[in-house]
């Protein structure tokens, strides 16, 4: 996965680069080259990339704003199951403590491997040992021995929890790839720096042009930038708050208990 800051950077480079090369292009093409006609053509092709490039860019955001959103929620989701498990083993009683701790440690470990400890994964990852505590969960729920009816309905709501937990686990993980293929982007600023060439090729040698070339190229960047950021959801300055899992760490066993 690119570096959202030096991929926004390069492409904000290579945009503004076009428009420079435009300048330049208009300096040395002949006057056949420049004339009303010729520039309608140019004008006319612009406008039809321009259009294309904003709907690709339009559709990036769209993509990667929906992933984000369904990925909190699934956490928000992810957490709350945590919670009533918890909350089921602890109304069955004081023999199913061990399962209620081996919990408790797995949304510790959880949180510490997806926020708090640097990952090389924009993605949520978490260490082996935490997928098979959170099945030792399950193993430390079926051992349970149920002596009424009442045990016997809680253990039964536990163990299909533990199930739909660890099932709402893998879709977490399988689900959080990126969603934005780094040729899309490759094509939309092969699309835009087109563009900016033929901005280029039509305006005069100034600083406003300059300034107004390079003032494109970082908005475009900057839309990048933003589109990378969403389609990484556990990492970077717009990741998914990690509020949902301390809470459910509140509502479980104090450490030690």
């Amino acid at each position: 996965m690119p570096n959202p800051v030096l991929t926004s950077v390069t492409i904000a480079v290579i945009v503004f680069g076009g428009g420079l090369i435009g300048l330049f292009l208009h300096k040395w093409l002949n006057s056949d080259h420049l004339s009303k006609e010729t520039q309608d053509v140019v004008r006319l092709a612009t406008g039809m990339l321009s259009v294309v490039a904003s709907l690709v860019l339009g559709l990036m955001v769209a993509t990667v704003k929906t992933s984000f959103d369904n990925t909190e929620t699934a956490v928000r989701t992810y957490a709350a199951s945590l919670i009533l498990l918890d909350e089921t083993l602890r109304d069955y009683g004081d023999s199913a403590l061990p399962a209620r701790r081996l919990l408790r440690d797995y949304v510790t470990m959880l949180t510490d491997d997806v926020w708090h400890n640097p990952n090389p994964s924009p993605y949520l990852t978490e260490r082996r040992e935490a997928g098979l505590m959170l099945e030792h969960v399950r193993e430390t729920i079926r051992a349970l021995k149920p002596v009424d009816e009442g045990q016997q309905w809680l253990m039964s709501q536990a163990l299909q929890l533990s199930v739909s937990i660890m099932r709402e686990r893998w879709l977490l993980i399988d689900r959080a790839g990126p969603t934005v293929r780094p040729q899309f982007i490759a094509m939309l600023v092969i699309w835009i720096f087109a563009i900016f060439v033929s901005f280029g090729l039509n305006a005069p040698r100034n600083r406003v042009v300059v300034v107004a070339l390079a003032a494109g190229a970082i908005a475009l960047a900057s839309a990048i930038h933003l589109i990378l950021e969403l389609d990484r959801p556990f990492d970077g300055g717009l990741r998914i708050s990690e509020r949902p899992m301390q809470i459910a760490l509140a509502h479980m066993l104090p450490p030690g208990k």
